[in-house]
């Protein structure tokens, strides 16, 4: 089913996707997947009415499934033969069920009508017990082959998650400590006003997109990264030589393209990894390449500027995440960060390969798609505390929120309500210029309903445009504008 369900991810328009995320947020995948559950219940349904009413007809569906399974399949990357298989066991073995339920509710309605026709001395028990089997029989096996479809769904699940005892692997595993520790976070960065997110984001709260509907699942003894395409010389670099290598630890927070003007698409960790242009200035990238394509092993793939990746920005090959070494969904063994960019230009995860090559030759998962084959984040702010909607007694209320502007940093941020004069805000210290800021501002309200806009500036002037624009093709702009009811 996750492999149909990609195909779905693959061929959806962006605008659905985008719907799909501002809806659901981290759970468009768990969404998706429902969805496909009950579309494939529905379809079984109608596959037996059917069966009912001509023979093999419903088989002739299942054998469909099982068509549409094997072909969704032979499009995703890294293609198994039990991947294959899989597939058309499901619908030979649905197949059959549905075959034994027909038989079983045939019996059932067969035991009816004898019941009825019996006009013996024994007809008032013969008949409705003979009916009463055959529906226990049929509601028995009902029962049990859903049973068994659960069943055999945890097993598959566990089977999947335990083949390579990656999730041990992973527990188990150690990071060397950095060559180069990060900046130490300075006193009163984080400013702990209540309801507002912590500087440093955990590891169970940041936030996921992907395309993956199941994560992949990569042993770190057998993981390879290899450098392609227009270089002197190919790489190849393993799990050990990786760890091996002078690796730095830096605070850097990234984001998510579709993340709307206010949205939480947004995290900041510390990353544990090395750095990209150490790796690219082994294989010497040729004359004439602008560009990285970066493979994930499910196939995925993003375009990166070439001069992203090799100037003194601390773009890394991420192995840990806030201490410890990299969530399966957020990417183990290995993945890419980069300051300053959107996720779907930088951040790939389960990353197998980097293909140096050139914008006018190669294009990502996402620029056919409508998106921009460049994304660099856009300087935004957010309020966070008070929520929107919020009612409050008049005078002094504190306001506090973050603001970004990766790469650059945050020089100033100011609050105006009801369109009125801009207040500037107090602004924490940054960690650094790959970071948010927090900030913080008491403003006296009189009773009524006020409209509060924040904006943000950052420490090469530029000010965060007003322009309310759509996440599509390159990150949504506009001033985050909630609104507080104060009560007399």
């Amino acid at each position: 089913m996750t492999a149909v369900g990609g195909v779905v991810i693959d061929v959806v328009p962006p605008v659905v996707k985008d719907w799909a995320v501002a809806l659901f947020g981290t759970a468009d995948k768990l969404a998706l997947l429902a969805g496909m559950a009950l579309v494939i219940a529905a379809l079984a349904a109608f596959a037996g009415v059917l069966e009912l009413r001509r023979r093999l007809a419903g088989a002739a569906v299942f054998a469909v499934f099982g068509l549409v399974g094997v072909a969704a399949v032979l499009t995703r990357a890294q293609v198994t033969v039990p991947a294959v298989a899989l597939p058309v066991l499901a619908a030979g073995i649905g197949g059959l069920l549905m075959q034994s339920l027909i038989a079983r509710l045939g019996a059932w309605r067969a035991s009816g009508r004898d019941g009825r026709r019996d006009a013996g001395p024994d007809a008032a028990t013969n008949g409705p017990d003979a009916a009463k089997n055959g529906r226990r029989g049929f509601l028995s096996l009902l029962g049990g082959s859903s049973g068994a479809v659960l069943v055999g769904g945890a097993v598959a699940t566990a089977w999947r998650g335990g083949a390579a005892g990656v999730n041990e692997l992973r527990r188990t595993l150690h990071l060397p400590a950095p060559r180069s520790q990060a900046v130490a976070i300075p006193p009163g960065a984080e400013i702990g006003l209540d309801g507002m997110q912590p500087l440093v984001t955990p590891n169970p709260d940041f936030y996921r997109i992907d395309t993956a509907l199941s994560v992949p699942v990569l042993d770190p003894r057998e993981w390879t990264l290899k450098v392609t395409g227009m270089v002197e010389r190919e790489v190849e670099l393993d799990f050990e030589a990786l760890q091996a290598k002078p690796l730095l630890e830096r605070y850097v927070t990234i984001a998510c393209v579709s993340n709307e003007v206010g949205g939480d698409l947004i995290g900041n960790a510390l990353w544990l990894g090395w750095p990209v242009r150490e790796l690219l200035a082994m294989a010497r990238p040729l004359p004439g390449a602008d560009m990285v394509l970066s493979r994930s092993s499910d196939g995925w793939t993003a375009s990166t500027p070439l001069e992203v990746l090799t100037d003194h920005r601390d773009a890394l090959l991420a192995i840990g995440m806030n201490g410890e070494p990299l969530p399966l969904e957020h990417g183990f063994p290995v993945r890419m960060i980069v300051p300053g960019l959107y996720g779907y230009v930088s951040a790939t995860k389960w990353l197998t390969e980097l293909k140096v090559t050139r914008f006018a030759d190669d294009v990502a998962y996402w620029t056919p798609r409508g998106w921009s084959e460049r994304g660099p984040i856009k300087i935004s702010s957010r309020i966070d505390v008070p929520r929107d909607g919020r009612s409050g007694r008049p005078g002094a209320l504190m306001f506090g929120g973050v603001a970004w502007a990766q790469h650059t940093g945050i020089g100033k941020v100011e609050l105006r309500v009801d369109r009125g004069d801009w207040q500037q805000a107090e602004l924490a210290p940054g960690i650094s210029v790959d970071t948010w800021y927090q900030w913080k501002l008491g403003i006296n309200l009189q009773p009524g309903r006020h409209e509060v806009q924040v904006r943000a500036t950052d420490l090469n002037g530029r000010v965060q445009t007003e322009e309310r624009r759509s996440v599509a093709p390159d990150g949504a702009t506009g001033f985050h504008t909630i609104r507080v009811d104060v009560n007399p």
